[in-house]
């Protein structure tokens, strides 16, 4: 109720004791003028101690002396209501029964009291560490990336392994981070698992997260991701016709700013396949930059992902739509950069997303083919062209098969060279380190936001 006053860390209690019914404690405070009540103090001590009397806390300063005739006297002085972390609770529970009012029981209650004490300062600093860190919004996030001309990685995350390594990548990099779950993700490692293994990454790194639904394609998905503590999510109803398009977005962003999430939306369909995301080349169609402000004005969404090129999946071009180099490697052609300044100048200073922005490492790809896999033609979004869109408008670039192809290839290999080890530890160690390395090269090289916390 904001009147109990919690312990502070560095605070030193003397001992802890078990009050019976009879002491007076109704009141939350209470100080005696002890002078008063017993003048007649030949030594007095001071001692903090936490009282315990039915089921309640108190920080209690107790005058405790003799009288002249040397008969011990305490003074109750000041009490003050308190709350104790359970874990200590359980603990004084436990530590503080059948201590016998002896020296040698008081000196056992004293250490145990300071026991005690550190266990709830250990846990007080953890909790305090967990309350300064939460999930973040993106929406500072997007306000940096745009003014210093560099974009946010959001790295689609589906088990424990992936998430280590982005998110270590990220803490050395002393970077942001959007870690984005897909509709498949949670379906395949359970919504719960994913929100806790995200949480625990914003303890162990201190990192400001964004904790973001990828692709949503109903309303209803997106708000079961609202109310599970998502802070951002999109809604993707690009498949639709532009009024639908609108009704579907304004209804999620309604939704979401009511409790503080934000929305990502979509104009533009992208080609390529990526968990429940199908989309043939048919069907894709470039962002129109005529239809962007009155989309963004009539939904109030926070950010816009377009489609100026990129596509899902690891084949993001077919081979007759590329060239090749003297390696003979394909070259993609270029995204439509014309597309995206004609979109930045109808909305200046608006966040723009791209999706479908892996580069397909062919390195990785050749470990793959190298080691039993079989992926011709996998070719992605050359760097140096994301690179170039996160100078411009671009403040979020979604990376999701180029941390598929890296922890693939390492297992791959690692299982071609060690056919004899069975323990996941092992090869998925060497993955999460990989992942780690790749996810670094893309913050530091690529989006260009390292060093931006």
């Amino acid at each position: 109720d904001g009147t109990h006053e919690h312990i502070s860390c560095h605070r030193i209690y003397d001992m802890v004791l078990f009050l019976p019914d009879f002491v007076d404690l109704s009141g939350q405070q209470r100080q005696t003028a002890c002078h008063n009540t017993v003048p007649f103090f030949r030594q007095k001590i001071s001692m903090n101690i936490i009282g315990v009397q039915n089921g309640q806390f108190y920080s209690i300063i107790i005058h405790h002396g003799y009288r002249s005739s040397g008969i011990p006297v305490f003074i109750l002085h000041r009490y003050t209501r308190i709350q104790l972390i359970p874990s200590a609770v359980f603990c004084l529970r436990c530590a503080y029964l059948n201590v016998s009012v002896t020296k040698a029981g008081i000196k056992i209650a004293i250490k145990r009291a300071i026991m005690v004490m550190q266990i709830a300062a250990c846990e007080t600093q953890y909790r305090k560490k967990v309350k300064s860190m939460p999930l973040v919004t993106s929406t500072e996030m997007f306000k940096k990336a745009y003014e210093g001309g560099y974009a946010i990685g959001a790295f689609n995350v589906n088990n424990m392994e992936i998430i280590q390594g982005i998110t270590e990548a990220a803490k050395e990099c002393n970077a942001p981070v959007i870690l984005q779950v897909s509709k498949g993700a949670r379906a395949y490692a359970n919504r719960t698992y994913l929100i806790k293994l995200v949480e625990a990454a914003v303890i162990e790194t201190g990192l400001p997260i964004v904790l973001h639904l990828d692709h949503g394609d109903t309303f209803e998905t997106c708000k079961s991701c609202i109310d599970d503590g998502f802070t951002s999510v999109m809604i993707d109803a690009s498949g639709k016709p532009f009024e639908e398009n609108i009704e579907i977005t304004k209804k999620v962003v309604e939704y979401a700013h009511a409790r503080g999430v934000v929305v990502e939306a979509e104009l533009g369909t992208l080609a390529g396949v990526e968990d429940d995301v199908k989309v043939s080349a048919e069907d894709s169609s470039y962002t129109r930059p005529e239809d962007v402000e009155e989309f963004v004005t009539r939904t109030g969404c926070d950010s816009l992902a377009i489609a100026i090129g990129t596509s899902h999946g690891a084949y993001k071009f077919k081979p007759e739509q590329c060239t090749r180099n003297e390696k003979g490697i394909l070259v993609p052609p270029p995204l439509r950069f014309d597309i995206l300044d004609e979109v930045s100048k109808r909305l200046p200073g608006f966040p723009i997303v791209l999706h479908g922005a892996s580069s397909v490492p062919q390195e990785w790809v050749k470990v793959i083919n190298e080691h039993g896999g079989n992926m011709p033609d996998a070719v992605g979004v050359p760097e140096e062209q994301l690179r170039q869109a996160a100078r411009l408008a671009v403040c979020k670039i979604n990376i999701d098969s180029d941390l598929r192809l890296t922890m693939t290839g390492t297992i791959r290999q690692y299982f071609d060279e060690h056919p004899e080890h069975f323990d996941p530890r092992q090869y998925l160690k060497p993955a999460r380190e990989n992942i780690k390395a790749l996810v670094k090269h893309k913050i530091i090289d690529v989006l260009g936001c390292d060093n931006k916390i």
